[in-house]
């Protein structure tokens, strides 16, 4: 079976940081056709393809990285280097000063494979304060997570969780509906924004919520265990 582009990634990296750079090529390139927004993949192609003296595609793929993240400064380097070894001095110097006269962001760039690394990272931080009952530390690593990505639509709905059991009500149903926007198909935010009006005695709404999970998702056990709550007489 075909691996995805992570185990590419991850196997590639790593035969790069060994210097084992056949091994690296290969990997790096598929990720590069799968996924282009990638800076340090196009660095990495293009340290490799310098070693091997491919200096036109070295000089495409430093290109490449400077499109997606003109602030990476490394890559200019390699890029000047390039030109410099080509005796395209012209090229090189403009290169290098403009390296030179960069400014650091207020926030470094980091790929998307590794942001969504971290910001899982945060999330699993943040479900052990959940665990332990600890909920402001809780809501505040899932917040850092969805800075780094914010359309990981599980890592909202637990926030929105987190703020139900704070009963800070508002915030989960700003959260919880935010999830619904961004993945009107997936049950678990439904569920749970179903499951706050519930909580908050909104039971119309939580109805509505319930209801829609299981036109689409008819055997969702979840789903169906609220609906009997709502639907069982109250003593």
């Amino acid at each position: 079976m075909e691996k995805g582009w992570q185990h590419n990634y991850d196997i590639g990296k790593k035969a790069f940081e060994e210097k084992n750079y056949d091994r690296a090529v290969q990997y790096l390139e598929k990720v590069a056709a799968e996924k282009s927004s990638f800076a340090d993949v196009y660095n990495m192609l293009g340290l490799i393809y310098y070693n091997h003296s491919r200096f036109e595609d070295a000089i495409n793929s430093f290109k490449r990285a400077l499109d997606l993240n003109p602030n990476y400064t490394e890559v200019s380097l390699n890029l000047s280097v390039v030109y410099n070894e080509l005796g395209d001095f012209d090229k090189s110097s403009q290169v290098y000063e403009r390296a030179r006269q960069v400014r650091k962001e207020t926030e470094s760039y980091l790929d998307p494979y590794v942001k969504g690394k971290l910001a899982n990272m945060h999330a699993e931080l943040g479900a052990i304060y959940k665990d332990l009952g600890l909920y402001a530390q809780a809501a505040e690593e899932f917040k850092k997570a969805l800075i780094l990505s914010p359309d990981f639509v599980d890592i909202k709905t637990t926030l929105g969780i987190v703020y139900r059991d704070m009963m800070d009500y508002s915030k989960a149903v700003n959260e919880l509906e935010e999830a619904v926007r961004l993945n009107p198909d997936y049950p678990a935010s439904r569920i749970q924004l179903g499951l706050t009006y519930y909580t908050m005695g909104q039971l119309e709404k939580a109805k509505t919520e319930w209801l829609k999970v299981l036109r689409k998702h008819p055997n969702d056990k979840m789903a169906q265990m609220y609906m009997n709550l709502l639907l069982t007489p109250s003593k």
